[in-house]
């Protein structure tokens, strides 16, 4: 795809993001009304090598950034992403920007693509719980122009001021990490953890972790606020539980989570779950623990659900649009 600036009809401006805009970017995302630090360059651009950008800057009337389109584009089917290496992209907005700017800014990206030679967009919305303000315009715009749901995956969050009560077994677990005398803490060093992560996933799934441990320890770095890794130790000080948070301000996300043998066997995970939540996120919103479904939401993974589920959380759709960009030119 080439650069070039396209004007709307109300003087709108999309340009081509480029590296160069990257500190521009990031002020954006911090203040924007729905953007999180996944959006922000420093997080997105660590696998910048796997995608070729397609990111689009959209600017009013009077030259003032009002919206961001974070996406990559693959040649060789024509394809726009928004976005392919996050779990979510879609249009990250100013807290001041109208449903008519939304509606001729998603119109001018569809354009625009379109007549770069894309034939097709993926858009993934910003789950509603990552909004610090609503912001749900561009679904309006998807249902207007005759977006098909390609996949709606399920997470479980926690509602925090409100929350409901865990079940008595998760309660048991807890006790039972306790009386073992397993301690919690915040760790700088991945490396124990990443390897029970690493050998639950390839053992349940075959699969290794989306992130490697140089790059676990790359965000962690550049992110040193936003990132936390808190463990579970037994009393010899081995690491038997963890998980990698995301704090997102109001909302707190659980990356990884993983246990071996003796943490399962000893409720490490129970406790350090209400540990975050009685103590360390006490006073957030909501504490997101992820998806538990695969192939697009077809298939639902029910004992994680279960486990999620009985310590209060309930389900949040995670989706994944796409329009036919042929029906913009």
């Amino acid at each position: 795809m080439t650069g070039g600036v396209t004007e709307g009809r109300s003087n709108m401006q999309i340009n081509r993001y480029h590296k160069e805009q990257a500190d521009k970017w990031n002020e954006f995302i911090a203040a924007s009304k729905n953007g999180t630090f996944l959006l922000n360059r420093n997080y997105m651009d660590y696998h910048q090598e796997r995608f070729t950008d397609a990111s689009l800057m959209f600017y009013d009337e009077k030259q003032r950034l009002i919206a961001v389109l974070p996406a990559n584009y693959e040649a060789d089917i024509a394809t726009v992403y928004s976005h392919h290496g996050l779990t979510y992209g879609g249009l990250i907005m100013s807290r001041h920007i109208s449903t008519l700017e939304v509606m001729e800014a998603m119109q001018m990206a569809c354009r625009y693509y379109a007549e770069q030679g894309a034939v097709k967009m993926y858009y993934r919305p910003i789950p509603y719980i990552y909004n610090r303000y609503p912001s749900q315009e561009d679904l309006f715009f998807l249902f207007r122009n005759h977006a098909t749901l390609e996949a709606r995956n399920l997470s479980q969050t926690i509602y925090i001021p409100d929350a409901i009560k865990m079940n008595e077994l998760r309660r048991r677990c807890i006790k039972k990490s306790i009386k073992a005398g397993n301690t919690i803490s915040m760790e700088d060093d991945v490396t124990d953890f990443w390897h029970i992560l690493d050998h639950n996933l390839r053992e349940r799934h075959n699969v290794i972790p989306v992130h490697s441990i140089p790059e676990l320890e790359l965000l962690m770095s550049r992110f040193p606020d936003l990132i936390h890794l808190y463990v579970v130790k037994n009393p010899q000080g081995k690491t038997i539980a963890g998980t990698i948070v995301f704090d997102m301000g109001h909302i707190v996300h659980t990356q990884y989570i993983a246990a071996n043998a003796e943490g399962k066997a000893t409720g490490a995970f129970d406790h350090l779950v209400n540990h975050l939540l009685s103590t360390v996120y006490a006073n957030r919103t909501y504490f997101d623990f992820g998806v538990s479904t695969e192939k697009g939401g077809k298939w639902l993974n029910e004992g994680l659900t279960f486990q999620k589920e009985s310590f209060g959380a309930r389900g949040v759709c995670y989706d994944t649009w796409s329009l036919n960009l042929s029906d913009f030119l």
